[in-house]
């Protein structure tokens, strides 16, 4: 039993006896062997089950010595899986018959009565070939999602406050294990490069990282995405593809935005999540996968649960551990090394002679909100380095576009949060205020001529 292959054999022939014998000798050495005597069962065995190798006969009842309807099922069968591997015999083989075989797809060809010694050899090296086709697809699928991850910039963590070294402190410790993680944060806080860091310092390692955006995945495709499909299973679906799932297999599944699925679509994950199984649109085959599972989300997911828009047994399977990412306004204390990291960064990029961010703009940093986090930060840097003409950035570099406009026209702002231009601004829109829009009693309060406070009403657009 110990010196078996573990593999399945699928043989078609019309002969009962011969198909019974081939049976008996060939469990001896594989763990499955499937024995079919009519070919037109080939679509429902091939929808139903995978088989390693196909041994199909080349001459039937109707077809006696020609190898036409052997030729035939050939064709039906790689219509089917593409990547079938099947063996060709028949005991009216010749030179023209085995050629034309290959070229038809066929990876090798056996003539009937066959020796027992050559059929093992034969089905032993087409065994290996489909091993090194599953590894092959395998390998594209993983390259191809590698090509649309390799440009991804900033691929470290950077940080040593205290809310970020409790981080680095849980990942440290769940690392190593196989725990389903849920990162939670504010977008913006870096949740994908947690992800990364969990992947890369796991036992998974040397396998790949799969990442799936699910706050962009519509209904109809989630599944397809996921799970994979066959050819055909629908309008688009022009060959067979596997999911993300088959993909991670033997690595890490990041989830990204899992807060954002639909309840019959956390359904089908959880049923994936609990059976480690996956079943591709269009096919009853499920293929068991081995994945480290990695999910994220910036959505309340316990007040989702409350209201009935999140399960409950889904969260169970997800957060075995759970990893709270702070936002930038509670980590002030890495805002240097952050700016000088993406000056670095974007300096290089562009070509630029930005060295370093003036002592002005850190401070006015670090008491900016940030409500886009790490990645408004990011961006905000970006556009200052190509527009400065100057080695050091200065406040008048940056543009900040959110809450601090939003504060400024409620009037909440405290005076040493803003600068000179802001301080007017501010004040103009309370004079304003005060006197109902009128210009005339808003100047004489400010002190300013009425044309002085025109000019600087079209100055700020206000």
């Amino acid at each position: 039993m110990s010196d078996k292959t573990a593999g399945s054999i699928l043989i078609i022939d019309d002969n009962q006896d011969l198909l019974n014998a081939a049976k008996i000798f060939l469990k001896r050495h594989f763990t499955r062997v499937d024995i079919e005597s009519k070919p037109e069962l080939i679509p429902t065995l091939l929808k139903n089950d995978n088989y390693d190798v196909i041994l199909l006969d080349m001459n039937f009842t109707r077809d006696v010595s020609t190898g036409q309807e052997g030729y035939y099922w050939l064709d039906k069968i790689l219509e089917i899986d593409p990547s079938a591997i099947v063996v060709l015999i028949t005991a009216y083989g010749d030179v023209n018959t085995a050629v034309k075989a290959i070229k038809q797809g066929a990876t090798d060809f056996v003539l009937k009565p066959w020796e027992n010694d050559k059929l093992l050899a034969t089905l032993h090296a087409a065994m290996k070939l489909k091993d090194v086709s599953n590894q092959n697809t395998k390998l594209k699928s993983q390259q191809k999602q590698l090509y649309q991850d390799i440009d991804r910039q900033f691929r470290d963590i950077i940080g040593q406050s205290v809310a970020m070294q409790k981080v680095f402190e849980t990942i440290k410790r769940v690392a190593r294990t196989d725990a389903n993680v849920l990162i939670t944060g504010e977008n913006g806080t870096g949740k994908e490069l947690i992800a990364r860091a969990i992947h890369r310092n796991s036992y998974r390692d040397e396998e790949a990282f799969v990442t799936v955006d699910l706050g962009a995945v519509t209904e109809s495709l989630f599944e397809s995405e996921l799970f994979g499909h066959k050819k055909g299973a629908f309008t688009d679906a022009k060959e067979d593809r596997a999911g993300r799932f088959e993909i991670a297999d033997k690595g890490t599944l990041f989830l990204d935005e899992i807060g954002n699925i639909t309840p019959p679509q956390q359904a089908k994950l959880l049923t994936a999540l609990q059976n480690r199984k996956v079943t591709r649109v269009g096919s009853n085959k499920a293929v068991e996968v081995d994945i480290r599972l990695i999910s994220a989300t910036n959505m309340p997911i316990l007040e989702m649960i409350q209201k009935g828009e999140f399960r409950q047994d889904l969260l169970y399977r997800i957060n075995t551990i759970e990893i709270q990412l702070p936002a930038l306004r509670e980590r002030t204390d890495d805002i240097p090394l952050l700016v000088d990291h993406y000056i670095d960064f974007y300096a290089k990029k562009y070509n630029k002679e930005v060295h370093k961010a003036s002592d002005a703009v850190i401070s006015r940093m670090q008491k900016y909100e940030w409500p886009g986090n790490i990645r408004e930060l990011q961006h905000s840097i970006e556009r200052a380095v190509i527009m400065s003409s100057q080695t050091v950035l200065q406040p008048e570099d940056f543009f900040f576009s959110s809450s601090q406009k939003e504060d400024v026209k409620s009037g909440k702002l405290k005076l040493d949060d803003l600068n000179i231009e802001e301080v007017e601004k501010l004040l103009i829109r309370k004079a304003l205020d005060k006197n109902f829009g009128n210009i005339t009693q808003a100047a004489q309060e400010l002190g300013l001529t009425r044309s002085s406070l025109y000019r600087r009403l079209e100055k700020y657009g206000l």
